[in-house]
């Protein structure tokens, strides 16, 4: 994947069916130095995903032919960690977690400011590249490879999102620290949701089911009305699997 810091320009794929849109974030993107390929419906965007090899994609929840939850859905199955941000005019969270549920990293409500947009993209590219002296996170059996973006609790690999991926890293740097939940926010979506919002339960409740898929010890703990914490499993948690 691109880094919207160096060369190459990351390359973006907005799928919007309505032309005022889907012009003017062509042009303010395309001003920000983005390389843009920009479609009306979401047939479109699947065919441009597989030819235009994009670093991230904006899709809109309604559009023709091709709804938005479908096609993210369907791009999802094929490409596990590209960024993917949905536009909706819905704004009851219960849209929200459906477009997470659809495999989205992030959910931007209508209308909204550009400035705000564009921090979220920034933050949804800007973990991209990682240094070659990184060192693997490890706690217990899982084990996150940062170079390859590869995670494993013991033999089984973990398919993960993007923002799963990045959660589960920043976790796992600081493992042992309660982490609290705005700081999660702003670390991994680079803004602040409204009071109330789900969507950091939504990704921890996906990274606790693939990671305990088999039943293994957890290692993601909440801290009630703090955060969130990862910790090696005592040894008397892996005696109640043995």
């Amino acid at each position: 994947m691109a880094s919207h810091d160096s060369s190459p320009a990351a390359r973006i794929l907005i799928a919007e069916d309505d032309p005022g849109i889907r012009v003017s974030l062509t042009r303010a993107l395309t001003f920000q130095n983005y390389e843009i390929v920009a479609v009306n419906d979401g047939a479109k965007a699947l065919q441009a995903v597989d030819e235009f090899n994009p670093d991230l994609v904006i899709l809109d929840v309604s559009m023709p032919y091709v709804d938005g939850l479908t096609a993210c859905r369907l791009i999802r199955q094929k490409y596990q960690s590209l960024p993917i941000l949905m536009l909706t005019a819905r704004h009851e969270v219960s849209d929200r977690v459906a477009g997470l549920d659809a495999g989205a990293d992030d959910y931007v409500v209508k209308p909204f400011a550009l400035e705000e947009l564009s921090a979220r993209l920034r933050s949804m590219l800007r973990r991209t590249l990682v240094s070659p002296e990184t060192q693997n996170l490890v706690v217990a059996d899982l084990v996150l490879d940062l170079r390859a973006r590869t995670a494993y609790r013991g033999q089984r690999e973990l398919i993960l999102t993007k923002t799963e991926f990045d959660l589960l890293e920043l976790l796992m740097s600081n493992t042992g620290v309660v982490l609290e939940r705005d700081l999660l926010y702003d670390r991994i979506w680079g803004f602040n949701f409204e009071t109330g919002s789900r969507s950091l339960d939504v990704y921890i409740g996906y990274l606790r089911r693939k990671t305990e898929e088999d039943g293994e010890p957890r290692v993601l703990h909440t801290i009630r009305g703090v955060g969130y914490v990862v910790r090696a499993p005592q040894e008397s948690e892996w005696e109640e699997i043995t």
